[in-house]
């Protein structure tokens, strides 16, 4: 065997490896998130003092907490661990907090989820549904716990890439801009502070309406299901990470409902991570097997999306890059 071929071999072998113990570091940085211990991390926090305050065993926090470093998450020096900036984002008060992802993420819905993924393999429909009958939407309204953190896991990963968004896309030429099932209304607040003669109406679920502030100057409220209530007239409507959620058929359901509602010429926008087909991007594919799973939805490239808006009545007119990892679908009423 030459030295390339057996460096080669050595490669794949860690691959393999590699993939194969993937769950471990991702079970320790849910568990950490799950416990709070970035909060109780200061500038330089002896682990058994650290471990006296999330009230666990120091030896065990330690040796997580060590995986952690070894993949940037954390800085370790001897016994004391302090932030760098990726271990910061597990903080409960920073602005842009993935926390909650990191907790939702943990949830043990989702681990036996993905224990099942040979139940979609074998039978196309969402592993959740063999876990939990009725799936994702059905076990989040019977668990307000898990609901509560599914939210603020939203809301989180939306606010890293809303920056991104409002810098590529100008929503100032729209009177009236409608965020469909929005949750709580991050990134429509951001839009009107980015475009403050608009108005904004934030489309959700009764629920949801009922456990948001008063919405404030310039921003309402309308309470529905998009699938059986007449959605808001506006301008432009938005929907970031919603399409994704949903097989064809639904997707069309959701994109016909706009249609409905909206004046020839109005637009939208699918904010997501429309993928790209001769890209092999881990984020990507991992993201599309998530949905899978968990929803039966999809990621999709923009001649896809192009297929379920031009049967809903819309026309694609661009596709646009933003800053990350999000792109945006512009299409108007035809």
């Amino acid at each position: 065997m030459t030295t390339d071929t057996a460096s080669a071999a050595t490669l794949a072998h860690e691959t393999v490896w590699s993939l194969t113990n993937a769950a471990v570091p991702a079970h320790c940085l849910h568990v950490v998130a799950q416990l709070g211990v970035a909060d109780q991390v200061d500038d330089e926090s002896d682990v058994a003092a650290l471990a006296e305050r999330c009230a666990v065993d120091p030896d065990s926090l330690d040796r997580v907490l060590r995986l952690l470093v070894s993949h940037g998450v954390f800085t370790r020096r001897g016994s004391t661990y302090s932030h760098n900036d990726t271990s910061a984002l597990l903080r409960s008060d920073h602005p842009r907090s993935m926390r909650a992802f990191a907790q939702m993420m943990g949830l043990p819905v989702f681990d036996e989820t993905f224990a099942r993924l040979t139940h979609t393999l074998a039978t196309g429909a969402p592993a959740i549904e063999s876990v939990s009958p009725g799936g994702l939407w059905t076990y989040l309204r019977s668990h307000p716990e898990a609901a509560e953190t599914f939210n603020r896991a939203m809301e989180a990963k939306a606010q890293a890439d809303i920056g991104a968004v409002l810098s590529a896309y100008d929503f100032q030429p729209f009177a009236t801009v409608a965020d469909i099932a929005g949750g709580r209304g991050h990134l429509l607040r951001a839009v009107l502070e980015a475009a403050p003669g608009t108005r904004g109406i934030l489309f959700e679920l009764p629920g949801v309406v009922d456990s948001l502030p008063e919405p404030g100057p310039g921003l309402s409220y309308h309470r529905g299901d998009f699938f059986v209530d007449p959605l808001p007239r506006a301008d432009c409507y938005v929907l970031m990470e919603i399409i994704h959620d949903w097989d064809d058929a639904e997707a069309t359901a959701i994109l016909r409902a706009i249609r409905s509602a909206a004046s020839p010429g109005a637009t939208v926008l699918i904010v997501e991570g429309i993928r790209d087909d001769d890209v092999d991007d881990p984020r990507a594919a991992t993201l599309d097997v998530i949905m899978l799973a968990l929803t039966g939805g999809r990621e999709r490239t923009p001649a896809q999306l192009g297929v379920l808006l031009g049967d809903a009545g819309f026309r694609t007119t661009a596709v646009i890059e933003t800053a990350g990892t999000m792109r945006v679908l512009e299409a108007v009423a035809i």
